[in-house]
């Protein structure tokens, strides 16, 4: 009795091992931060017509903070939601923004859309909606996993054609998850289930640059272009260039899941015929499925139409989904418990997002960065040049927002493209597909923050497969710049300084 009650106690005393990885790169984020804050100041940045940037001390504090956070959420040394409100405290202890801007950041208005984005897939998943499009896509595609990650995959490309693709990742996670609970009894990670949800991620973002419906960053950058530039690119020009880089990648990367993911299981033997009755079991749809649709497809439809029907642009996208969230409770389909299920480790890693983003730009560290990259092309070959730019932006990208990366990049990309003798279409529709596809940090846009509530893949291994999926996108937009794009008669080069 005595020796039973000692082990007991030595049970409950028992220390866990020292987690040495975690001190390192705990320690190493804030090491990084020091020495980029305490630094002796930099030099100005120049760019080709002699206009300097400054890095002021609030500005290489904002890369400092940067630099902290970028190390921690790669190796998640605490919950990624924790970071981003290291990024806010350091803003506000090192004097770097004021607190009262540095946290209002975290309730900007693109991540309350992400909030009502992820309200839309807990609702779909209550009601029975995600179950019923899941059976009845299983019971299309089949058995074979293969035709089931091509399937999703092609799914969520095309939707993001009409929808923002936060919007589609939130729809697609439930269906996903409902799909995969067919494929694995319990939840722990699989080849299958990272393959699945990473891949919903990538290509979300490969289906946003398709059209202006997919993203805000399009039509942000062709602001930039018509003021810039002096032209307009219309909502059709875009998606002519767009669409063949934009489902080359859908295919390139079920291809790459395929080698890197493949599926424990090539099939799942009698899935199809399961499916087909699990579909019939559900019967008719319920009021409350028939409620949520209208519900859902009504605020869709008005944030698509505002592209088109100039009386709705006045409308706020976020407020438009906030109402609808609104009306869930309203109408009864969700409740308290719902909101505190709410995943508020993925909102407030988006929040610290924006805050780092807004951050960067407003210190002026985000425009030296990009003059101090730029500038190393002033007097490469054009074919350089482009795709010089398009991966400064895609860098950037994978750590703020994507319509700050173009914000900061295109501006002096266009200026410095005439004297090269590269016209400025090439630069604009390469820099806006990079943009569109951060596959390296979960922060760099909203669907991979969603996909990894799945809890199917860390954000180490988010980082890994990116950086070869990153290299991917590259070549296939060297493939759109050298060949695919001139055939199709897009402006490559003009006179040197016209």
């Amino acid at each position: 009795m005595a020796q039973a009650k000692s082990e007991t106690l030595g049970l409950a005393v028992k220390k866990e091992p020292f987690d040495w990885k975690r001190t390192l790169f705990l320690t190493l984020g804030v090491v990084i931060f020091v020495i980029i804050y305490y630094a002796p100041p930099w030099p100005d940045a120049i760019d080709p017509l002699g206009k300097a940037f400054p890095l002021t001390r609030e500005a290489k504090g904002a890369l400092a903070v940067f630099g902290l956070a970028g190390i921690w959420w790669v190796f998640e040394v605490m919950p990624i939601g924790v970071t981003s409100l290291m990024i806010g405290v350091l803003q506000a202890l090192f004097l770097i923004r004021p607190a009262k801007v540095a946290f209002k950041d975290f309730m900007d208005p693109s991540v309350l859309f992400i909030f009502g984005s992820v309200v839309i897939g807990m609702v779909f998943t209550k009601t029975g909606l995600t179950k019923r499009a899941a059976y009845k896509m299983l019971s299309i595609v089949g058995e074979r996993t293969s035709m089931i990650y091509l399937g999703t995959m092609v799914l969520t490309v095309a939707l993001t054609h009409l929808m923002a693709h936060t919007a589609v990742a939130a729809t697609m996670f439930p269906l996903l998850m409902a799909i995969y609970s067919m494929y694995s009894e319990d939840d722990k990670p699989t080849k299958f289930g990272k393959g699945l949800f990473i891949g919903l991620a990538y290509v979300a973002g490969a289906g946003s640059i398709i059209t202006l419906l997919g993203a805000a960053r399009g039509a942000v950058a062709i602001g930039f272009f018509k003021d810039i530039m002096g032209k307009e690119i219309t909502f059709f020009e875009l998606s002519k260039y767009m669409a063949p880089l934009g489902w080359l990648m859908t295919f390139l990367l079920w291809g790459f899941f395929m080698i890197f993911f493949k599926p424990e299981k090539a099939r799942i033997p009698g899935l199809k015929e399961k499916a087909k009755k699990m579909y019939k079991d559900l019967g008719s749809m319920s009021s409350t499925e028939v409620l949520t649709l209208v519900i859902v497809v009504t605020a869709i439809l008005v944030i698509s139409l505002r592209s088109f029907v100039p009386a709705l642009k006045v409308l706020d996208k976020t407020g438009i989904l906030l109402l609808s969230t609104v009306f869930f409770f309203v109408f009864k389909i969700l409740d308290i418990n719902d909101l505190e299920a709410i995943p508020w480790n993925i909102i407030l890693l988006f929040s610290g997002a924006m805050s780092i983003g807004f951050c960067l730009w407003d210190t002026g560290a985000a425009s030296w960065l990009a003059v101090n990259w730029l500038v190393l092309f002033q007097k490469a070959n054009w074919f350089i040049f482009v795709l010089g730019i398009a991966f400064f932006v895609l860098v950037m990208t994978n750590f703020i927002m994507n319509v700050a990366a173009i914000a900061i990049s295109l501006p002096v990309a266009l200026v410095i493209a005439p004297y090269l003798g590269v016209a400025g279409e090439v630069v604009f529709f390469a820099s806006l597909a990079a943009a569109g596809m951060p596959f390296v940090l979960l922060v760099g846009a909203a669907p991979n923050a969603i996909a990894y509530n799945s809890k199917q893949f860390t954000a180490g291994e988010f980082f890994k497969y990116g950086i070869i999926a990153s290299i991917m996108l590259m070549l296939a937009l060297a493939l759109m710049v050298a060949v695919v794009w001139p055939l199709m008669g897009m402006p490559i080069t003009i006179t040197p300084g016209s």
